[in-house]
């Protein structure tokens, strides 16, 4: 059946058994099914992780270095590029900031390949050893589901939106086992207001995702965590220091893959001697991804055997087998070293799986390096402080994982209810607010987007929840400018302009060179008092009549810009050029205002 013929039949199935339905209702149904094909995803994804994991590794030692680490990462890079690059034919990384991208520039349509293509993807990638997280990619096709489901049905823009923010609510919720965060996580990083319109299908897609996931995998926490003592008041100093380390770490790590992602972009611009870029970013990516891992294991996929440990370890020896099947293996005294030395490794490891090809998120790099950043802390506290002063390593692992993914994600209420519905630890949620708080107050001093968003942030693209703003990227440049077929040039006579004005409603002209390069207007108002004297009309040419324009647009700039443009101007209409000075249009302030307030309309109307 054709994809034309799948959306007639959705479209009868709904008009013969949902048409009594109103859309606010029917909007209830889809975000149900959203939720249900959301939790299968992330059910199917680590499903197939888990398994690809354990038939490559269930023999490796644990007391020496296991030299397929060097071959199994390079591996599952190059058997993701090859179906990336002969199957999908499309880019797919980048999850949550495509989801962004498409709600602020594509009015929420995301591909249909995306509800499967990253699932595969993702799954190769970490299972062979890709230092990355399954849950990014579950976030984008749980989005792609919802954006799917909406196009079938014909749903408006606006509605689109909320599907595609119950894709990724559910897709949080189900692969954490997390509703209240899957909630939290749309409104403070997917920036979807909270409306009494958009709560119940975010709630039902959430509730549902739990549920079939509790149904399938037990209703256990993702981690478990059997601390239950509640940190004094005389531990406050504490978590407030741990909350500025992990916002510095989560500094360290958004700047640190940028700026590696920078390098991994330049060097796939580039042939050299003979390799394609794309093949020299493979090359790179899988060699960095291999050595940091043959020396550090612990990168090896999720890393949530770490987190496990870290967590849950009551011995010195429990704390040691951190290293096992590493170098540093047996070596007690070299484990805040070698827990360091990770911290600083993740993020190249992380960069150099997506860098180099593979496909993954940073929703579990965060939390790996959270509980290592914190445990790390705790065990440097309780050495050099007195004894009175002691914090318990396990809960403060737990606290870095929530300080690190505040600070990542710039979203410190995601961070406070995933880690405490992931590990059950409710006993600790104000240990958890402080420091989630401080972590983002810190970053927030160096950065002021996330690391999904500072991408569509530099380029104006970014739907934040300033109101004003987030109407100005829905605005399209297409929706405001008004394209001309007539020009005049700079040689033409007044009885040519006059031609032109008696046969236009339009106030002002373009005055252009034979290569279509503005280089003046006319003001229809200039020249009122001369345009229809017949006696002018061969005396006078378009260079004596032109006047340049108070300044020019071009095709590129964000709305943003060109609003602050006619601000700062006090013009009422100007002209756009591309790159080489083309002339393309001319852009009204009244056209901005119309077309502002009917999508200020729209953007509000709940």
């Amino acid at each position: 059946m054709k994809g034309r013929d799948i959306v007639a039949a959705m479209l009868w199935w709904r008009h013969r058994h949902l048409d009594r339905l109103a859309d606010d209702r029917f909007l209830l149904v889809i975000a149900f099914v959203v939720g249900l094909g959301a939790a299968a995803a992330g059910i199917v994804l680590k499903w197939i992780i888990h398994e690809i994991q354990f038939l490559l590794t269930y023999n490796f030692s644990d007391v020496g270095a296991n030299w397929l680490y060097l071959v199994f990462p390079a591996v599952g890079i190059l058997l993701t590029l090859l179906f990336i690059k002969y199957i999908v034919k499309d880019d797919i990384g980048h999850g949550v900031t495509k989801i962004l991208f498409a709600i602020a520039r594509k009015q929420s349509k995301i591909k249909l390949h995306n509800t499967w293509t990253s699932v595969v993807a993702s799954a190769v990638t970490i299972g062979f050893g890709g230092s990355v997280g399954a849950e990014a990619p579950i976030v984008l096709t749980g989005s792609a589901i919802g954006s799917n489901l909406g196009r079938m049905f014909r749903l408006t823009d606006k509605q689109m939106m909320l599907l595609v923010g119950c894709g990724a609510a559910g897709a949080v919720s189900g692969i954490f086992k997390a509703p209240i965060a899957g909630l939290v996580f749309v409104l403070e990083v997917l920036m979807i207001d909270l409306t009494m319109s958009s709560l119940l299908p975010l709630l039902i897609s959430c509730v549902t995702a739990a549920a079939v996931t509790f149904a399938v995998s037990g209703t256990g926490s993702t981690f478990q965590f059997s601390q239950t003592e509640v940190l004094a008041v005389s531990r406050t100093p504490a978590c407030l220091m741990l909350g500025i380390v992990c916002g510095l770490v989560a500094l360290y790590f958004t700047r640190t893959m940028n700026w590696l992602e920078g390098k991994f972009r330049t060097l796939g611009a580039k042939q050299r001697m003979g390799i394609s870029g794309q093949t020299q970013k493979y090359l790179l990516g899988s060699t960095i991804l291999a050595v940091t891992i043959f020396l550090f294991p612990s990168l090896y996929g999720e890393g949530y055997d770490l987190i496990e440990l870290l967590l849950n370890g009551r011995s010195a020896a429990d704390w040691d087998s951190a290293m096992n099947g590493s170098l540093f293996a047996g070596q007690s005294r070299l484990l805040l070293v070698y827990l360091v030395m990770v911290i600083l490794a993740k993020v190249f490891a992380s960069t150099a799986t997506n860098g180099g090809g593979g496909c993954g998120g940073i929703f579990a790099p965060s939390l790996f390096l959270g509980c290592i950043a914190g445990f790390v802390f705790a065990r440097v506290w309780n050495t050099y402080l007195p004894s009175d002063l002691y914090v318990p390593e396990n809960v403060f692992a737990l606290l870095g994982m929530c300080g690190l993914m505040s600070g990542v994600m710039h979203a410190p209420l995601t961070g406070i209810f995933l880690i405490a519905e992931l590990t059950s630890g409710y006993n600790h949620f104000l240990a958890l607010m402080m420091v989630s708080v401080c972590a983002y107050l810190t970053i927030k001093l160096f950065e002021p987007h996330s690391i999904y968003a500072m991408r569509l942030a530099q380029r104006g693209e970014l739907l934040t929840h300033h109101t004003d703003r987030s109407i100005l990227t829905l605005m399209s440049m297409d929706s405001v400018i008004q394209h001309y077929d007539k020009y005049l040039y700079a040689d033409m006579t007044l009885g040519d302009v006059a031609n032109q004005v008696a046969t236009s409603k339009n106030h002002v002209f373009p005055v252009v060179n034979r290569q279509l390069q503005l280089i003046g207007v006319v003001y229809l108002d200039d020249i009122r008092h001369v345009v229809f004297r017949p006696e002018l009309f061969l005396q006078l040419r378009v260079h004596q009549l032109m006047a340049q324009p108070a300044a020019m647009l071009r095709v590129d700039d964000s709305m943003d810009r060109i609003v602050k443009i006619f601000d700062d101007t006090k013009a009422w209409t100007l002209p756009v050029v591309d790159a080489d000075g083309v002339f393309v249009g001319f852009i009204r302030k009244s056209t901005i205002l119309s077309v502002y307030r009917k999508l200020l309309a729209d953007y509000s109307n709940d």
